[in-house]
């Protein structure tokens, strides 16, 4: 659409979340919400994005930087329709609509903003908006329509008569205008107010008073179209669209055992017949390959699930990657760009940082493997430590194929281990092993016969 041109309104400061961080820039379902919005404006394929930003303004453009937007720096805020004004020299020189939109409305689809602007564009009207009815209208401005039943203004909340705070129509904040007649109509704004602020949605009696035509549609959804002003509402948001994203994965072949208490970030990916158990939480940009399972209480992070894996009870995966057939947990943690092959075991209480694991090859039990490079079928025994820190660096340890790491050993960094090498249980290994050797590091064992009652005559009085 490229006589279309969209605004994105994401200046304000939100003080009822209650916050340092602006308002856009908390997160739905793991994106920030201004993203959200730009994402579905963006699938419409807009000509030109306009953002107007205001406090956390370069975190706000960090978060956009995919949508190729133009940012305006709105420092002073003094409402939405100061905040036309300020961008105004953004769009004034364009032709064709300008489709606006709040910052803050993160369940906005986009088939409701192509609606809007292909009623628009059928209606030759100089502004359409979308309106919504709600039990209660507390905080919204106010529809207000004239005996022929068009919109003869909006009303805002803090300047609406008891009368017009009954009305239950509102106004959610979405725009299309016709270029030409808003950049006019700005003109006519003014600050005369209990706020004391400039109100784009005066914009709409100007027009009238003007003889333009408004044209307004009804949408019946009212959750999609709502914007987010408290940390009650975020979280209302954010099951919406959770459970949004968890009929679509149902839809495509995902098994959930409780949708309800399934945490699927919408930019996570899942193939069909995936099966997750609930409390499961799959965040950022996290993949899940076919037929791969997921048990309670795992959490995954930008990480990559290989199909046919198996990940138990409670175990935490980051920026990692699984291989096909292998299994994970109970109570694993595997973090740091780790990459576990095909086919291993990952076992309960093992820990696996910046650490590749070779196919086949398993840590069934309380391990820590920080930096390490380990080869393919190679066995690594209850309670090894790679000993990667010497308290100003880290260092690597190389395992390869076929070695055999025994119960209780510890491998001092740097340190490599020879192909088909074994380290006898309870070693400390300060040196490289070479391949097919038996590495023995302990205290020899000495048994002392009799010993005990030997001590119990010394002891006795």
């Amino acid at each position: 659409m490229k006589d279309l041109a969209v605004l994105i309104l994401a200046a304000g400061k939100g003080t009822r979340m209650i916050s340092r961080r602006a308002k856009v820039l908390h997160k739905v379902c793991g994106v920030p919400m201004v993203s959200l919005v730009c994402r579905a404006a963006a699938a419409l394929q807009p000509g030109d994005v306009i953002v107007v930003v205001g406090q956390d303004g370069d975190l706000v453009r960090k978060s956009l930087k995919e949508y190729g937007a133009r940012f305006v720096d709105q420092a002073e805020q003094l409402g939405t329709g100061h905040a036309m004004i300020t961008a105004r020299a953004e769009f004034e020189g364009l032709a064709g609509n300008l489709l606006v939109l709040y910052g803050d409305t993160p369940r906005i689809k986009p088939d409701t903003l192509r609606m809007l602007v292909d009623r628009h564009r059928h209606s030759g009207a100089a502004t359409t908006l979308l309106t919504t009815r709600v039990a209660n209208p507390y905080g919204y401005g106010r529809i207000i329509r004239n005996g022929k039943g068009q919109i003869a203004a909006i009303v805002e909340e803090k300047d609406a008569s008891p009368a017009q705070r009954s009305i239950t129509e509102i106004n959610p904040g979405l725009y299309c205008f016709q270029i030409r007649p808003l950049v006019a109509s700005l003109e006519g704004l003014s600050n005369r107010n209990v706020q004391g602020e400039y109100y784009l949605t005066d914009v709409i009696a100007i027009q009238r008073e003007a003889g333009l035509q408004i044209e307004g549609v009804i949408h019946e959804d009212s959750e999609e179209l709502q914007g987010i002003n408290t940390r009650a509402e975020l979280a209302e948001a954010d099951r919406a669209l959770r459970m949004r994203k968890n009929r679509q994965l149902m839809a495509a072949g995902v098994t959930m055992i409780d949708p309800e208490s399934t945490y699927v970030d919408l930019d996570v990916e899942l193939e069909r017949d995936v099966t997750l158990y609930p409390q499961v939480i799959l965040q950022g940009s996290t993949f899940i390959g076919e037929g791969a399972t997921i048990h309670s209480g795992a959490r995954i992070t930008d990480s990559r699930i290989s199909a046919e894996a198996l990940i138990l009870n409670c175990s935490q995966i980051a920026d990692s990657v699984v291989g096909a057939g292998s299994s994970v947990g109970p109570f694993a943690r595997i973090r740091d760009r780790s990459v576990v092959g095909e086919g291993c075991r990952v076992g309960n209480f093992v820990e696996l940082k910046k650490t590749s694991l070779g196919d086949r090859s398993k840590a069934a039990h309380h391990a820590y493997l920080g930096d390490a490079t380990i080869g393919c079928d190679v066995n690594i025994g209850a309670g090894v430590i790679t000993c990667n820190y010497d308290g100003v660096r880290k260092h690597a340890t190389i395992i390869e194929d076929g070695a055999f790491i025994g119960t209780d050993s510890q491998l001092v960094a740097p340190v490599r281990i020879g192909r088909n090498a074994y380290v006898a249980a309870g070693s400390c290994i300060t040196a490289d092993v070479p391949e097919g050797a038996l590495a023995i590091a302990r205290e020899r064992q000495v048994v002392k016969a009799d010993w005990v009652k030997r001590r119990a005559k010394t002891e006795s009085p």
